[in-house]
């Protein structure tokens, strides 16, 4: 079964996620977008090896504190290569990754399996992942909302389809957003304007 622990850091108020099955040692980091060494704190805390980076989309708000993470550990550091074209002022400089994904890949990692979904619209490689009954956001979709797409690399149309894509998916997931609280798909569905 998954866990996961929620921290939100920096002046953006940015969602990381640590996720990992509950019997696994190993863990993956969802945007640790600032404070890599709280971070690590936590993953000390917990006792847990971080086992890779997946990241929901490149802008320096969710990728800050990937270098410093994964020159301590070593791990693999997933993107969607498509966001690879946005411009350096919004990336914070190159995008530091060492594998891309793109929308149906599955992944094993930290004893769960987690499935890609590409959902260009608030950046053009912007990903969300499903892991069980959970599915992680990115800026794609929040609480009451959905992601800005007035920067460069943003599509309002794109981020319709994609969240058609989300209204179609089956199931009350639990939402865990970039930033914000979390819901539910059925809430989300009742009462998100962005979805309806």
């Amino acid at each position: 079964m998954r866990k996961v622990h929620i921290l939100t850091l920096g002046a953006y108020q940015t969602n990381c996620y640590l996720l990992h099955d509950e019997a696994s040692l190993t863990c993956c980091v969802i945007d640790p977008g600032y404070t890599p060494e709280v971070i690590a704190d936590k993953l000390t805390e917990l006792g847990l090896t971080l086992e890779a980076i997946l990241l929901t989309h490149g802008h320096f708000d969710h990728v800050g504190g990937v270098r410093d993470l994964a020159a301590d550990t070593q791990c693999d550091v997933y993107l969607c290569a498509d966001d690879l074209s946005m411009p350096s002022r919004l990336t914070a400089g190159p995008l530091y990754y060492t594998k891309t994904y793109a929308d149906g890949d599955k992944l094993h990692l930290a004893g769960l399996d987690i499935t890609v979904m590409q959902t260009p619209g608030h950046t053009p490689g912007s990903v969300c992942l499903l892991v069980e009954d959970a599915l992680f956001s990115g800026d794609t979709l929040f609480a009451g909302s959905c992601g800005r797409t007035d920067l460069p690399g943003g599509s309002w149309p794109a981020m319709q389809a994609s969240l058609r894509r989300l209204t179609a998916l089956e199931g009350n997931l639990w939402v865990l957003p970039g930033h914000g609280e979390t819901s539910t798909l059925d809430e989300e569905k009742r009462h998100n304007p962005y979805l309806r």
